[in-house]
């Protein structure tokens, strides 16, 4: 697969991690941003991954901040995205399950010792369709 990732500030190291995570996996990955700890806005950041991930640049995405909220609110601004904030395995298998998630929102600030199996799930867990497909049929309309 291929990955583009982004980060903010605060989640400069944690995406260091991650990326390590995605290409020993074999997959991949495209640095978005950020790269100092110099303050940045994160919306830029989601924007830039959120499009790329968009227009079919990228299989799919993954944002980090502090908490993961911000960049899971800008990414979720972007038609066709389906951004969620994953906690867990279980989290994140059910937003791709369930959800068809394109991005996988990460928080820099807690969790880091889940990071391998919620990233590893969300990359190798497949999108169920079914009635679930009629939801996000729902979600696009909405979209405009």
């Amino acid at each position: 697969m291929r990955i583009a990732i982004g980060c903010d500030h605060r989640g400069l190291d944690f995406k260091q991690s991650v990326i390590r995570l995605i290409t020993e996996a074999g997959h991949s990955c495209e640095d978005k941003g950020c790269y100092t700890t110099e303050s940045v806005d994160y919306p830029d950041i989601a924007r830039e991954v959120a499009g790329a991930v968009a227009v079919g640049d990228f299989d799919c995405g993954v944002l980090i901040c502090g908490t993961g909220i911000g960049m899971s609110i800008a990414a979720n601004k972007v038609r066709g995205i389906r951004a969620a904030l994953c906690h867990d395995v279980f989290t994140a298998a059910r937003a791709r399950q369930h959800n068809n998630a394109n991005i996988l929102c990460l928080a820099a600030e807690s969790n880091r010792e889940a990071a391998a199996g919620i990233v590893d799930t969300f990359l190798k867990t497949p999108f169920e369709g079914g009635r679930h497909q009629l939801r996000l049929d729902t979600i696009e309309a909405m979209e405009g």
